[in-house]
C-alpha cells in the first residue's frame, strides 16, 4: 500500500549550469540527450517514396515485406492480417529486390 508518510530526511542539491568551475556545461547535456533520442521509425511509405525518386518505379508494400522477411528483419504485426492468404505471395523481381535493399541500407535498417 502507498502511504502519506513524511520522509525521514531531505537532501537539497543545487546545480548551476553554464561555463566555469563547478558548473555543468549545457553542451554536454544536449549531446547526451541526443544520444538517448530514439531513431525515427521508417515506414513503408518512406521506402516507397525513396525508391520511386531514385529508381523511377514503384514497389508494392508486399514486396518490401517479402524482402524484410527474407533478410530476417523484425516485422510488426499488421492489424488487418489474415490467417490464410487468398493468393500465394508474389516475389519481387531481382531489380526491385536490389532497389528495396538499397533503400533499407539508406535508412540504416540493414
Amino acid at each position: 500500500m502507498l502511504s502519506h508518510k513524511k520522509p525521514d530526511s531531505v537532501i537539497n542539491v543545487k546545480v548551476e549550469f553554464g561555463e566555469g568551475e563547478g558548473k555543468v556545461p549545457l553542451d554536454n547535456i544536449a549531446k547526451r540527450a541526443e544520444a538517448y533520442k530514439p531513431k525515427e521509425r521508417v515506414t513503408y511509405k518512406m521506402i516507397k517514396e525513396y525508391i520511386e525518386a531514385k529508381y523511377g518505379f514503384k514497389v508494392h508494400t508486399a514486396y518490401i515485406a517479402e524482402v524484410k522477411r527474407e533478410l530476417g528483419l523484425p516485422m510488426y504485426d499488421a492489424p488487418n492480417a489474415v490467417e490464410e492468404l487468398k493468393q500465394p505471395r508474389k516475389h519481387p523481381t531481382a531489380e526491385k529486390m536490389e532497389a528495396i535493399k538499397d533503400a533499407l541500407k539508406h535508412f540504416e535498417i540493414i
